[in-house]
């Protein structure tokens, strides 16, 4: 059975949660440089590096915002991180509030990253994400290999 070459198009799920997984990236830049600036005008403390405390704070918010961006360009690679990121944030959700005792601030947060996951797992993102027909059924799709089987389909054809 002959199908279209282009892989579906980019559901508007995987473009929330793409927004949503760029928010905790921006709010962790924020949050390096702000303890970068309050640590450089304050004497230092022994022990304590402000340059790697900043430096940790800024790759992972890179590595938020990449996922962000993939998401939101439609690029299959970036579910994982966006699965993961949201995880991440249910996580702090969930420590702040249980074990600091904000549940002002942990019932929002882990309610954002549950948003996230929720829009990563529901059906158009997943079909997006194996690259499925019309007609045809998630295990067909995984059988068939997703978009990689699409693409290893299509390079086949070429090489006859």
């Amino acid at each position: 059975m002959s199908h279209p070459e282009n892989p579906p198009p980019t559901p508007l799920e995987v473009r929330l949660a793409g927004v949503l997984t760029g928010l905790p990236g921006l709010g962790l830049l924020v949050f390096g440089v702000v303890l970068l600036v309050h640590g450089l005008q304050n004497p230092p403390i022994p022990g304590n590096n402000v340059w790697a405390e900043f430096g940790t704070y800024a790759v992972l918010a890179l590595i938020f915002l990449a996922a962000s961006v993939g998401l939101l360009l439609g690029q299959t690679w970036a579910r994982s991180p966006g699965v993961v990121v949201a995880l991440l944030v249910i996580g702090v959700g969930w420590y702040l509030l249980g074990p600091s005792g904000q549940p002002l601030w942990g019932v929002p947060i882990g309610l954002f990253g549950l948003a996230a996951l929720v829009l990563l797992f529901r059906r158009p993102s997943r079909a997006w994400a194996l690259g499925m027909h019309d007609d045809e059924t998630e295990e067909e799709a995984a059988e068939r290999g997703g978009l990689a089987g699409r693409r290893a389909e299509r390079e086949r054809r070429e090489q006859d």
